[in-house]
C-alpha cells in the first residue's frame, strides 16, 4: 500500500512536470508566482531581523489596505486615490509620447533617407540624446511658464531621441535589393514609402517606441515630484514628506506594473504590424 501511494505521488509529480514542459504559459505563471513568493518571504525575513528599516509586506498591506481596495476615491484638492493619480500621469504621458512618436518617426525617416541630412544632424542627436530627463525641466518651465505643458514637454523631449535614432537605423538598414527592385519597377515616392520603406522599418520603429514609452513613464514620475499637483510622482513625494513609507512602496509597485503594461502593449502592437517579426535593438 505504501509503495503504491509513493508510485501515485511520483506519477502525479511527473504529470505536473510534463504539463510545465508542454505549456510555456503555465510554466511562466508557476515559476513567476514562485519567484514573487520567494521575494516576499525574503523581504519579510530581512525586515523582521531589522537588517532594513522598512515595513514588512504584511505591514504594508495592513497600512494601505483602503488605498489598495479603493484606488478611485476622491476627497478634496490633491487628496485622491492612486487610480486617479496614475490616470493623471498617463494622460501627460499619452500627450507627450504621441507627439514624440509622430514627429520622431517622421524625422527619422526623413533623416535616414538622406546621407547629407544625416551627417548634418547626427552631432546634434548625439549631444542631446544623453541629457537626463530632469535636466530639461528647468528649461521647459522657463520657456513655457506653466507646470502642465512643461511636464508634457519633458515627456516629449525624453521620448523623441530613441524614436528618431531607431527609425534612422531602420531606414538605413533597408536591403539594397529592395531599392533596386523599386528602381526597376519605377515605383513612385508614395508606393516606395507604403510598400517598402514602412514595412522594412516597422520593427526598428517599434523598438524605438518601446524604449521611448519606458523613458516617458520614468520621466513623468520624476518630473511630477518637482512640479507638484496630481500625479503618481507627486503622490510618492507627498507620501515621503508625510513619512508614509508603506504608501510609497505600494505606489512604486503600481508604477512598475503600469510600466510593464505600457511596454508590453507597444510590443504587442509592433508584433501585429510586423507580422510577428521580432523588434531590432
Amino acid at each position: 500500500m505504501v509503495i503504491r501511494s509513493v508510485g501515485l505521488g511520483q506519477s502525479r509529480q511527473y504529470r505536473w512536470i510534463k504539463k510545465l514542459q508542454r505549456s510555456p504559459v503555465l510554466r511562466k505563471v508557476v515559476l513567476g508566482s514562485l519567484g514573487v513568493l520567494c521575494f516576499l518571504v525574503i523581504w519579510q525575513f530581512v525586515c523582521m531581523t531589522e537588517l532594513l528599516r522598512l515595513p514588512t509586506p504584511l505591514k504594508v498591506i495592513a497600512e494601505t489596505w483602503e488605498l489598495i481596495v479603493d484606488p478611485f476615491y476622491k476627497s478634496s484638492g490633491t487628496d485622491v486615490g492612486l487610480g486617479w493619480q496614475i490616470l493623471a500621469s498617463l494622460r501627460r504621458v499619452a500627450i507627450g509620447f504621441s507627439l514624440a512618436a509622430i514627429i520622431g518617426v517622421g524625422l527619422g525617416m526623413l533623416i535616414g533617407s538622406s546621407r547629407v541630412l544625416y551627417d548634418a544632424v547626427d552631432p546634434i542627436l548625439q549631444v542631446l540624446r544623453p541629457v537626463p530627463p530632469l535636466a530639461w525641466l528647468p528649461i521647459s518651465l522657463a520657456a513655457l511658464r506653466d507646470n502642465e505643458p512643461a511636464a508634457i514637454f519633458v515627456i516629449f523631449i525624453t521620448a523623441i531621441w530613441p524614436i528618431i535614432i531607431n527609425t534612422i537605423v531602420g531606414v538605413q538598414q533597408i536591403p539594397k535589393d529592395y531599392k533596386n527592385v523599386a528602381r526597376v519597377l519605377q515605383l513612385s515616392g508614395k508606393d516606395y514609402f507604403v510598400n517598402i520603406l514602412v514595412p522594412a522599418t516597422v520593427p526598428y520603429v517599434f523598438t524605438g517606441l518601446r524604449i521611448g514609452i519606458g523613458l516617458s513613464w520614468l520621466a513623468i514620475v520624476a518630473a511630477e515630484m518637482l512640479i507638484g499637483g496630481v500625479g503618481i510622482g507627486f503622490f510618492i513625494w507627498d507620501a515621503w514628506n508625510s513619512s508614509l513609507v508603506s504608501e510609497i512602496i505600494v505606489a512604486v509597485i503600481y508604477v512598475g506594473i503600469v510600466g510593464l503594461v505600457l511596454d508590453r502593449s507597444v510590443a504587442f502592437v509592433g508584433r501585429l504590424l510586423s507580422h510577428g517579426e521580432e523588434p531590432h535593438s
